[in-house]
């Protein structure tokens, strides 16, 4: 509510309701109780603000994290500050157009553009985290900008996003942090200012497993790369933004506690920041779009209908996820040889040096070329191999899809635990390889491959695996156990679920 009081006790009423109650926000009036039309304005346009600057995946999650707030506070708008990603493969601008015509409430704010510096490659994790802090004056006019017309209620920023914390800090403005993966991740990321402190080489040379609060023992080289070198600026940023989240108004992570009970104890215990109080944390998740507007150009979901049930095996590895040809090679040649049913999502090998300046410019792959002679005329009557991209959510949750090797994005997985679709997990970058552990050996939805040196997955490694979650017992047990989870999501986000309370927790501040 916004309480404008008229007669009676309702002046009474008013402080009751927005200082004890705290359900209304006042209206300043002068002194004989003239409300001006600026007052009005200020008061009705409260603000949200989130920042991105990341893959479109993490932006899907801010938006829908958005809409979630918006269901259950709509007098609240949302403004998203973003800035254009040298990873964006196309499919930004017409999902924020999508937003912004469905979504009123939500807009985005495009902040300028910045570039690195001639000749530099974004292919390093240092210059991806740089990026952000080139932004921060932009980031600091918007915010102050948007604080002279509207109440800004609180900034939600992403990971990627540190840089900023100390812009909205500055400027006294309630700063959460939007983390788009489990609790899990949290629990090792909070945890890592107390291994910078406890360790003195880098991570890379550490020869035991890492035990992190709430998570099974993680071998240190399963961990995000820019951790490896203790003397990186990656590293660097890394630990200063898991200091900076454990000083924040609060966290918000796309999980929910049924999923994740033993990171989630670990992280309220307090034991992840052990010299500090730990903020809250609000398990809000799962945040998931809807694919009631799934677009079937590709041919994908007319091919899965005619398919019988639980039958495709489906993959496909995220807007980033590049595999050489050589691995593309004896990836067919694994799925051609399991006998199994499958839907391929295929995307070009990794770019040249110059197409890494640019990654959004890589060509649509030739599968002709790319694909072992006569493989596409020999599966055709069991398989389809799509070019670039495909409706994941969709395919997920079709009838017709029984199995689903992945990168392990937190996104993906989020997906095909909600759909009740047991995975095979292939993580390729970033916190993928802990997400494997937690999948395989903590939640247990998902099969493991195993890999060389150098991460290479053989045709029979493939063919192994792709047979044991289709046929065999362990496949039977990961299946059931994904459904167990998928019935936990639903209960999650039920009225009286415990997304749902965390919620409105979250609301309250």
């Amino acid at each position: 509510m916004i309480a404008w009081l008229l007669y009676a006790e309702q002046r009474m009423n008013r402080v009751f309701l927005v200082e004890e109650i705290k359900v209304a926000l006042p209206l300043d009036e002068s002194k004989n109780r003239f409300v001006s039309a600026a007052e009005l304005e200020k008061r009705v346009r409260v603000h949200g603000l989130e920042f991105w600057k990341s893959s479109i995946g993490h932006l899907v999650s801010m938006v829908e994290l958005g809409k979630l707030i918006l269901n259950h506070q709509p007098s609240i708008s949302i403004i998203i500050l973003f800035t254009s990603s040298p990873y964006d493969t196309g499919k930004t601008a017409p999902y924020i157009s999508r937003v912004a015509a469905t979504t009123p409430s939500i807009t985005f704010h495009n902040l300028p553009t910045v570039t690195l510096p001639p000749n530099s490659s974004y292919g390093t994790v240092d210059q991806l985290l740089g990026l952000p802090r080139l932004n921060n004056p932009n980031v600091h006019q918007a915010l102050q900008t948007i604080s002279q017309t509207s109440s800004l209620k609180a900034f939600f920023i992403d990971f990627f996003c540190d840089a900023a914390f100390e812009v909205s800090t500055s400027l006294g403005i309630p700063t959460y942090y939007f983390y788009t993966s489990g609790a899990s991740g949290l629990s090792a990321f909070l945890y890592l200012t107390t291994l910078d402190k406890t360790t003195t080489g880098s991570i890379k040379d550490l020869k035991d497993y890492i035990e992190f609060p709430g998570t099974p023992p993680i071998f240190p080289t399963d961990l995000a790369e820019p951790l490896f070198d203790r003397h990186s600026t990656a590293y660097k940023r890394f630990i200063d933004t898991a200091a900076h989240m454990a000083k924040s108004s609060g966290i918000i992570a796309n999980t929910f506690e049924s999923l994740e009970p033993r990171a989630i104890k670990a992280i309220s215990e307090g034991l992840c920041v052990p010299d500090a109080p730990t903020p809250p944390v609000y398990y809000v998740g799962p945040l998931i779009a809807s694919n009631d507007q799934a677009s079937d150009e590709q041919g994908c979901l007319s091919w899965l209908s005619s398919q019988p049930s639980q039958s495709v095996v489906f993959l496909c590895f995220g807007s980033m996820g590049l595999f050489k040809a050589e691995q593309l090679t004896e990836m067919a040649v694994g799925l051609e040889n399991s006998g199994h049913r499958f839907l391929w999502v295929v995307r070009s090998p990794p770019p040249t040096d110059d197409q890494a300046k640019h990654p959004s410019a890589l060509p649509e792959p030739n599968l002709d070329t790319l694909l072992p002679k006569g493989f596409l005329d020999r599966t055709r009557n069991r398989g389809l191999v799509v070019k670039s991209w495909a409706p994941q959510l969709a395919v997920l949750n079709h009838d017709s899809v029984g199995g689903f090797v992945t990168h392990c994005g937190w996104n993906s997985t989020l997906e095909a635990v909600c759909a009740g679709v047991p995975m095979i997990a292939w993580p390729l970058y970033a916190e993928q390889r802990m997400n494997r552990i937690f999948l395989v050996e903590e939640i247990k939805v998902a099969l493991p491959l195993d890999e060389s040196e150098d991460r290479f997955v053989s045709a029979a490694e493939l063919e192994k695996r792709v047979r044991e979650l289709m046929d065999s017992s362990s496949g039977k047990a990961v299946r059931e156990r994904v459904r167990e989870m998928r019935d936990g999501a639903r209960a999650a986000t039920q009225p009286n679920g415990s997304s749902r309370i965390a919620l409105a927790e979250l609301l309250k501040q």
